[in-house]
């Protein structure tokens, strides 16, 4: 049997992520000359060439990309075995990867955040901004520990557990006829003058299934056509060029008093948004996910944890 070490894993992969022996030793904290006789040794043992050194930047061959892929997933599983005895033993520490929808991110990251980071200090939160999709690809890869999204997402290799309930609003130009309507209907809120986010964004397609009419027609009325990826942004643009848009109840909390006054209440239906921290079923860090559910649900107001306050609007 050919043996090989983690430390051996661990430079390959280091190598293939920085393509340059110099910066991927520099990234696992040992010399160039270490980590490449380490690496040679290996390549020795295994009768085999994984890196192509004429190549700059240096390249895998064909069969190094195979034990590279293999070494990466050596070393996943061996960073599983510390995260279930850190889970055993009840530990928050090393490092955590979470997605997090752009729509959330800046309403939900101040909010809910600092005070966890500040409650565990000895855990590394990284935090990946990104749509629906690509966090529930980046979950399966095992590049996310968990992700922040609007759910149903209907995958049925992902659990969900939601955290709160997100009220929506539409938000006028203070000159829109609807503002000063005594009674909004979902009838009254047509497609044509209202401004929502890019294609990807699971906000822009729950907006849309409230819309009244055909959304294709969404913004169809105006002659600007804006993609945005933040409702901060199309807020503005409401302001300063009139018609509609739907903001979260984590963003219109900040408002000033002026600007809400032009929110308006639907009558017969209080539309809401789950939010729910997702996860793939192989996941290892239990201890971990129950403490960030319990902190948000701790931090969130109350009312946000009644879904039967109103009606969930799917995305998918």
């Amino acid at each position: 049997m050919i043996n090989f070490s983690l430390t051996q894993l661990t430079y390959i992969v280091a190598v293939d992520t920085h393509k340059n022996f110099v910066k991927a030793a520099e990234s696992v904290h040992v010399s160039q000359p270490t980590l490449s006789m380490q690496i040679k040794k290996m390549e020795n043992d295994l009768g085999v060439t994984i890196f192509d050194r004429t190549k700059q930047p240096v390249m895998p061959t064909e069969i190094g990309e195979k034990i590279i892929a293999k070494a990466r997933e050596i070393l996943k599983h061996a960073e599983h075995i510390n995260e279930l005895i850190q889970d055993y033993n009840g530990v928050l520490m090393g490092t955590i990867n979470i997605g997090i929808i752009p729509s959330l991110a800046s309403s939900f990251l101040p909010k809910f955040l600092p005070t966890f980071a500040k409650k565990y200090p000895d855990l590394t939160i990284n935090i990946n901004e990104l749509y629906t999709e690509n966090i529930l690809e980046e979950l399966k890869k095992d590049k996310l520990d968990f992700g922040i999204v609007v759910t149903p997402v209907k995958d049925e290799k992902i659990i969900e557990k939601p955290l709160f309930y997100e009220e929506i609003m539409p938000y006028f130009n203070k000159n829109h006829p609807l503002l000063q309507k005594k009674k909004l209907t979902v009838a009254d809120l047509q497609c044509e003058d209202l401004w929502v986010l890019s294609e990807g964004n699971c906000f822009r397609s729950q907006v849309l299934n409230l819309c009244a009419n055909n959304s294709e027609k969404a913004g169809s009325s105006k002659n600007i056509h804006f993609d945005s990826n933040t409702i901060e942004t199309l807020v503005r643009f409401v302001d300063k060029e009139g018609g509609y848009t739907f903001v979260p109840q984590m963003i219109y909390e900040n408002f000033s008093e002026k600007k809400k006054r032009k929110l308006k209440k639907i009558n017969g239906l209080t539309p809401l948004r789950e939010v729910s921290l997702v996860h793939t079923r192989t996941f290892t860090k239990a201890t971990t996910i129950q403490e960030f559910i319990e902190h948000i649900k701790k931090s969130a107001p109350e009312e946000m944890l009644d879904k039967s306050r109103g009606t969930v609007i799917e995305w998918c």
